[in-house]
């Protein structure tokens, strides 16, 4: 299986990191870290000034791998947890400007893409979801106030107490995306042009000064120690999840 993490310089200080684990993108703890680890690269390269986020595949992200779950132990669950509550607490807290360019669906875990971004512009056909109900497993903490940060409560409460999506016209309604687009690699790049034209010192800072608060409460969670994940619940409701698929 492919499973890497591409970067692309597009020039004018644009980069771009393609989340390449065929075929759907599903997300397993060393692609999270693999996918950290090029975000700190990039924070440290003066030269970057903004970065897209994109897929080559016809969906962005489907969530966690399940597949690969349902055969979890309990140090499985602990490190997917792990790797949820960092990975994405690190896309959060980038300092640069984070476009995404969402050519297709973004459900559960991989709707954590959408979040952590700045600036997300959808093509017609993407949808977004948080389906972690309809797979009998609730939010890690991480993931759980980025979602309570980024989201209006009404559109918190509908996405994560149905697990069902919602089409990228309703999600430009609803104000979690900001664009839709026939072009969406285009438009992506030609937003990170315009906010890596922006103050890099005052970017970072005032990003940290709004999202301050939702990260100072996953860092004090963090500090707790982490439990097993799923319950008795879990594995049943994953494997009606992709009977269904």
């Amino acid at each position: 299986m492919t499973e890497t993490i591409d970067c692309e310089d597009l020039g004018g200080g644009v980069s771009r990191l393609v989340l390449n684990r065929a075929p759907v993108n599903a997300l397993s703890a060393a692609f999270l870290d693999r996918f950290a680890a090029r975000l700190e690269e990039l924070a440290r390269d003066d030269s970057v000034r903004a970065v897209i986020l994109a897929s080559p595949f016809k969906v962005f992200s489907a969530g966690l791998d399940l597949k690969e779950a349902q055969a979890f132990d309990s140090a499985g669950e602990r490190e997917i947890v792990r790797a949820l509550n960092e990975d994405f607490l690190a896309l959060y807290t980038f300092p640069k400007p984070v476009v995404a360019a969402l050519n297709g669906a973004a459900i559960a875990g991989g709707f954590f893409f959408v979040l952590g971004a700045d600036w997300r512009i959808a093509a017609p056909r993407a949808q977004f979801g948080l389906a972690e109900v309809r797979v009998g497993a609730d939010f890690p903490v991480g993931p759980m106030e980025i979602a309570r940060d980024a989201l209006s409560p009404d559109v918190l409460r509908r996405l994560m107490l149905t697990g069902q999506p919602v089409r990228a016209a309703d999600a430009l309604a609803q104000g979690f995306v900001d664009a839709v687009s026939e072009d969406v690699e285009t438009d992506a790049l030609a937003k990170a042009a315009e906010l890596a034209a922006l103050p890099p010192g005052t970017f970072a800072s005032v990003k940290r000064q709004i999202r301050a608060p939702a990260v100072a409460r996953i860092r004090a969670a963090l500090e707790a120690p982490q439990g097993d994940w799923f319950t008795a619940e879990t594995r049943p409701a994953m494997k009606r999840m992709l009977g269904a698929s």
